[in-house]
Formats: C-alpha cells, structure tokens, sequence
C-alpha cells in the first residue's frame, strides 16, 4: 500500500502533525510515515504526551504504529476500523488532555454507536487548550455539525504536577456542513481566576492586571476561586466572551518566572484584540474546526490572524483527503477561511 510521507519539521513543526496525522489515519484509511519528528524543537522526537495521542489512536482505530517509543524521530502508522466504546488514557505528567481528545473526537463522532473517555493529564497548562476551551467555544460549535458531545471535568491538573481528569461522552452523527461567518451580537462576559496551594494574593494580582486591559469589563465580571489544594500547586486565568453564535476562551497560566501582572496583561490584551475584530473565531478555534468542516464534506469561518498550526493542518488535511482550504479575506478586514 502506497503510504504517505510527511516531514515533521517543516509547517509548525510540533505535536499538531502528529494528532492531526493519526485523526485523519483514522478517517481516510491512509497509512503514513513520519520522519523527522519534532527535529527543530530544544528535545526532538517523540514525548510522553505525543505517545499516549498515537496511543490512544491506536487503541480505538485498531492501528499499529512502528518506532513508537519516547525520543523516537519517526513513526509508521497503519490504521485499522475505529471502534466506539469505553475508553481511558492517563498521560502520565502534565500533557495535555485536550489535545488527546482533539486525535479522537471526529473518528469516535463518525462511530456507530456512542463512546466515552476519561483522560488524566493536564487541564489547565500552557501550549494547549485548557478543558474550559474544549467545552465552552470549540465543542459547542461541533455539535452543531451533528454529533453531541458532554464534556465534564473532575480534577484540574495544572503544570507541571498534572493529575487532571475529564471525561467525555460522544453521541455519533454524520457531519454536516455548516459556515461561522458571524458571531452575531454580545451577550456574555465572564473570567475566573482558578488557583490552588498558592497565595491568593497572586490570583487578585493577575486579575488586576486583566481588567486593565479588556475595555468594558466590570470589575465583577472577573471572579477568584480557589480550588482544592491537593489539585496544585497552580494557577489559570480564563477570560471568556459569549455571541449569539460562538464563545471566546482566552486564558493564561502561571509558571516560574512569570509574573502575575504578565499573565494579566497578556490574557487581557488577547482577549480585546479578539472583541476588537468582528471575527467568529480566534486564533485557537480557527486550528479546531478545519478536520471536522473537512470531513464535512467543506464549511466555512471567519478568523483573526491565521496561525502557523492553522496553515500546518491544511496542508495535512490536502494531504489525506485531496481537500483544498482556501485563506483569504471577506471584505470587512477578516480573515476567511473557505474548506473545500
């Protein structure tokens, strides 16, 4: 069988050419290869959470996958038929759950009957989505598209300790096409500052500086709240604006070396960027809704600025399915992105 080659280093250059690999494996029924994984990051090669993704692919694919061991530079992945059922995955430190569940979401949601997944991990840590994300812009969204999709969260794991657990539940459905040109009208703002085994006064800091910087909150539209303290040591902020059509999450999380005020400022400034620009979705959702709007047969969505993980996944999506996506702009100074 003719396999697909892809260079991991070149696009993003990340993880994201892993998952998205595996997914559309699991979709199409293309084998690939991958050579040359991670090569340009400070440790190249494969890590614990990019395994437990293949993993996890391979488990509910029935796929086998050669040089799958950690610092690995190159793996081959044959997949087989995606079984729906009950399913756990632990990724052992503080990677991300998040983005295991973005490697199996479309292939169980095209499933003949319904799954559930629990993922321990991380749930609230840089470099990836938090489960607020997950839940609040990016699944709603997908639901419209078909298939239902709860999504609960047990434990918050924060970095470096992890020890988070969500579980999802996914009723199956054909994808249909949809377009998210407009968000439509405000309706909701809202931020949490989440901390644990810290001193709140870093919490209080880091909303401070938040509000500094989103034009038109009030003061209580940003609360504290201070979680169990076997949960960290950690903390997150999560800035989140709701439209008719679509919810923003921005967020931000604490780490050595970085102040409270910094992880403000940052969220914060994020966050009125996003409002400022009349798009549907940021910069994360944009990453998110190509594989399924592919799959979908072609869809459509306006966005901030496109990212390099955004333009990395639409070659792959070519790649696997011979589906062009399209960038360009609508005529109101957004980005368009137009899916077959």
């Amino acid at each position: 069988m003719t396999m697909i080659t892809i260079d991991g280093s070149e696009g993003e250059g990340g993880g994201q050419v892993l998952r998205y690999a595996c997914a559309l494996s699991l979709l199409t029924g293309e084998p690939f290869i991958i050579e040359k994984i991670r090569a340009g990051r400070d440790q190249p090669g494969l890590m614990r959470q990019h395994m437990t993704a293949i993993e996890a692919a391979c488990a509910v694919g029935g796929a086998e996958c050669e040089g799958l061991e950690l610092g690995s530079n190159r793996i081959t992945f044959r997949p087989g038929r995606v079984s729906p059922g009950e399913y756990r995955f632990a990724v052992g430190t503080a990677g991300s759950t998040a983005l295991v569940l973005q490697t199996l979401l479309v292939p169980l949601a095209l499933a003949g009957a319904p799954s559930r997944l629990v993922i321990e991990g991380g749930t609230h840590a840089a470099m990836a989505p938090p489960f607020d994300f997950m839940a609040r812009c990016f699944l709603p969204v997908f639901e419209r598209m078909g298939p239902r999709v709860s999504a609960t969260i047990k434990r918050h794991g924060f970095f470096p300790r992890g020890g988070g657990r969500i579980e999802i539940e996914i009723d199956p459905a054909p994808l249909r096409r949809i377009e998210c040109l407009a968000r439509g009208d405000q309706v909701s703002r809202a931020g949490t500052v989440l901390f644990a085994s810290l001193d709140g006064d870093i919490a209080r800091r880091i909303r401070k500086a938040a509000l500094k910087n989103v034009p038109g909150w009030a003061d209580d539209d940003i609360t504290v709240r201070e979680l169990p303290a076997d949960q960290g040591p950690g903390v997150a902020l999560l800035l989140e604006a709701g439209f008719e059509h679509v919810a923003e999450v921005v967020s931000g999380f604490g780490k050595l070396g970085l102040s409270a005020e910094k992880i403000g400022v940052t969220a914060g400034k994020r966050m009125a960027g996003y409002e400022a620009s009349g798009a549907f979705c940021g910069p994360y959702l944009q990453d998110q809704l190509l594989l399924p709007m592919a799959i979908a047969g072609g869809g459509a969505f306006t966005s901030v600025k496109i990212s390099d993980h955004t333009r990395t996944a639409a070659k792959l999506i070519e790649l696997f399915t011979g589906r062009s996506i399209r960038f360009g702009e609508d005529g109101h100074k957004r980005q368009l992105v137009e899916i077959g």
